[in-house]
């Protein structure tokens, strides 16, 4: 008597039931309503950054102007005067001057901070530029500065908090983060603007530290791959749903016809 092959392997899949199909169809509806929305959301993500980068653009490359005054101070916003040019006259005070470690493509040292007292009598802090660590020498004693009434132009910054992983430390002259209330607080100054300056490269070339110019301006854009992503999950989900959907289709299909074909084969045998 030949044998029969009953492997498991040729039994067809039973549909799925009314419970499962719901909530595959719960799941799948909440992925592609949650990846649609991902989506949606990082189109307006790169609006907003294309809008932003184009506004900072035409503030640095525009004439420079002049900065807030004081009773523009409370109004003053990163969204509205970050990145402004700005012009401004004074006379340094070096000796209520701070030096914040920094890192360029010079290599380790300082951002310069010096207070700039104005005709008014407010002070705004100076980003003077960048001077490697051994600037001041083995002496403490930093190159001596522009002198008398001097004129700056450079771009308006908005202060910066307490770093992550770094706190700054007034009580022993340790700086991070050029966070303008805790310098003035540190040294002593009043009427102090609630930003700072950064200031612009020299015109000639001079070898002379703090070096000026060391803005770095850039604001990663890569909401476009991000809503490309979603939607593609997006679609990958709906194509398997589609999949499931013609599926389970093709597997009740074909049941309805082995059932019909053995009610059939039932009814239809006589003498």
């Amino acid at each position: 008597m030949a044998l029969q092959d009953t492997s498991p392997y040729d039994t067809p899949r039973r549909p799925r039931g009314p419970i499962a199909l719901t909530l595959l169809a719960l799941l799948g509806a909440a992925l592609f309503i949650g990846f649609v929305a991902l989506g949606n959301w990082q189109v307006h993500r790169l609006a907003w950054k294309r809008a932003l980068i184009a506004r900072v653009d035409s503030r640095v490359h525009a004439p420079p102007v002049a900065p807030p005054s004081r009773n523009e101070w409370s109004s003053v916003t990163a969204e509205k005067d970050e990145y402004l040019h700005v012009r401004l006259s004074g006379q340094f005070l070096h000796d209520r001057q701070t030096l914040v470690w920094t890192a360029t493509d010079e290599g380790s040292g300082y951002w310069v901070m010096t207070p700039l007292r104005m005709a008014d009598g407010s002070i705004v802090l100076v980003n003077r530029g960048f001077a490697p660590a051994d600037w001041c020498g083995r002496d403490g004693h930093c190159a001596p500065g522009p002198d008398g009434e001097t004129t700056v132009t450079g771009l308006l910054r908005m202060s910066e908090p307490n770093a992550f992983m770094r706190h700054n430390d007034p009580a022993h002259n340790i700086w991070y983060t050029r966070d303008v209330p805790a310098i003035a607080a540190a040294r002593g100054l009043q009427d102090v603007a609630p930003y700072f300056v950064d200031a612009d490269a020299s015109a000639g070339k001079d070898a002379q530290w703090p070096e000026g110019g060391k803005t770095v301006i850039d604001f990663p854009n890569n909401h476009l791959s991000y809503l490309i992503t979603w939607y593609l999950l997006a679609l990958m989900v709906l194509g398997a749903g589609i999949y499931v959907g013609y599926d389970e289709y093709r597997l009740r299909r074909a049941r309805s016809r082995r059932l019909g074909g053995g009610a059939g084969g039932g009814r239809g045998g006589g003498p």
